[in-house]
């Protein structure tokens, strides 16, 4: 499993140096940004420190969704709870839920919003799911940087774990075989029609383990094969 990390709009050359730093640290390569601010100045690469070349070789999108048009699962960050999303896990389970999906996924990522108002309630509905970070004091919250850090941080041993295995890739891809598969089923049905409903069908397919799955891919082709 690929895992980039996709920062939206940041306005602080700072921030993004940071975070690119903090990739790096936690044995990360793979940086996204979408409309950044100055992400190859100084000030972005004197806080990088050492992590220059994750700034440099950054995929730029003019939008959240162009960003994650290769990416089978997202996780949408945010500091609150938003009615955007139904479903949370805490940035201290990020790492028991990427490994009870490592053999589904290909292409993962973890998005980070705009240093002063986060993500928007639509750029949440496009994550498959939705995390935040449990704090003992809620304010102040952390930065940009120090979000990057956490999710980082947490997900570091995941790294070392995939080093050492060789899943086949259509193995990793069957998440998304999966989603393509429901919206196939779902298509010209009433439930289409029923935004919300529609919507939480597929926030529900994001908190799926590896077994349900595969249990869940078998039925949606038995169902494609009976009615075509």
């Amino acid at each position: 499993m690929q895992l980039s990390f996709i920062l939206v709009e940041p306005a602080v050359p700072e921030n993004t140096g940071a975070a690119a730093r903090a990739i790096k640290t936690m044995g990360f390569d793979n940086l996204r940004l979408v409309n950044p601010v100055d992400h190859l100045s100084l000030k972005a690469k004197m806080l990088a420190h050492g992590a220059n070349e994750i700034l440099e070789n950054a995929q730029i999108f003019n939008s959240l969704e162009e960003a994650l048009q290769d990416i089978d699962f997202s996780v949408a960050t945010t500091a609150k709870k938003r009615i955007a999303r139904s479903n949370y896990i805490q940035s201290s389970e990020i790492l028991h839920f990427f490994d009870n999906k490592v053999d589904s996924i290909q292409k993962a990522a973890i998005v980070f919003g705009r240093e002063e108002s986060g993500l928007t309630n639509k750029e949440v509905r496009l994550c498959n799911i939705a995390s935040s970070i449990h704090l003992a004091n809620p304010y102040p919250s952390v930065n940009l940087a120090q979000s990057v850090m956490i999710y980082a941080y947490e997900l570091s041993s995941l790294r070392l774990k995939l080093q050492t295995q060789q899943t086949q890739k259509v193995e990793k891809q069957k998440f998304r075989i999966l989603e393509n598969k429901v919206k196939t089923i779902l298509e010209g049905t009433a439930v289409e029609n029923r935004e919300a409903l529609y919507q939480l069908i597929f926030e529900k397919l994001g908190t799926l383990g590896k077994q349900d799955i595969h249990l869940l891919l078998s039925i949606s082709e038995a169902i494609q094969k009976k009615y075509t």
